[in-house]
């Protein structure tokens, strides 16, 4: 699988899906990603053995890929689909008043159209705010399983290093500037070799065929400790409510 697997991650699926319907309550392009599933470890993570191979893992892409993982995050994403429906039709609520306003705000006297502006940014910042806190709630979730997962995996990979005499195996999940690896080729990749020996430990079956872990559009990696852009809410083409 591609190294942004992770990118899939459910939570950023439903609030940019939500919020994302007419791009007026929150700027999707402003909203920050799913915390990336090594975010439980230094993104530099490395295994040292007493060899003098060197490999690499992407333990972002080994969480998200394994069966149990997969299982889980899906398990995760139809949890937080009640939540997604909520926020659409808050979405829906506020774009529907924003239409009213802009087809007769002009034929309003001054005290109606006061009371639909001032109903408009009081609803688009209760979206605003139950984005967030779903956001926040299934990041956290999100983080549990996958540091759940980790903890399982680790000892398997340190296993496999003094197994098969690999001096270093270092953490490829973010690419450079922000990880610290430049490049490194395929054949020195573990990856794969990592997850299947996961799923014959954990026991989980894999995902049956045709069943597609659902992608975020437009997820982008953020790295542990980056600072989270500030959600804006778009500019309204017609009569933006009043500061």
């Amino acid at each position: 699988m591609k190294s942004n697997f992770a990118s899939f991650l459910m939570a950023t699926a439903f609030v940019i899906s939500a919020t994302a319907l007419a791009q007026t309550a929150t700027d999707p392009a402003a909203l920050p990603a799913a915390p990336s599933a090594a975010a439980t470890t230094p993104a530099s993570t490395t295994v040292v053995g007493s060899g003098n191979k060197l490999g690499t893992i992407n333990i972002e892409q080994a969480i998200f890929a394994s069966n149990e993982g997969q299982r889980e995050f899906d398990a995760l994403s139809k949890k937080l689909e009640p939540k997604q429906t909520e926020l659409k039709n808050l979405n829906d609520e506020v774009e529907s008043l924003k239409k009213q306003l802009s087809a007769q705000g002009e034929k309003m006297n001054d005290d109606a159209r006061g009371k639909l502006v001032k109903q408009i940014e009081q609803k688009q910042k209760s979206l605003e705010r139950s984005v967030q806190d779903a956001r926040d709630d299934a990041q956290n979730q999100q983080n549990e399983i996958a540091q759940r997962i980790l903890q399982k995996m680790a000892p398997l990979l340190v296993k496999y290093a003094g197994d098969n005499g690999y001096g270093i195996i270092i953490d490829t999940s973010n690419p450079w500037p922000n990880g610290p690896v430049l490049w490194a080729g395929p054949s020195i990749d573990i990856t794969k070799t990592i997850v299947d020996a996961y799923n014959v430990q954990s026991g989980v079956a894999a995902p049956p065929k045709g069943a597609a872990t659902r992608p975020a559009p437009g997820a982008a990696r953020t790295t542990p400790g980056a600072t989270k852009p500030q959600t804006t809410p778009a500019k309204s083409t017609a009569a933006p409510p009043k500061q």
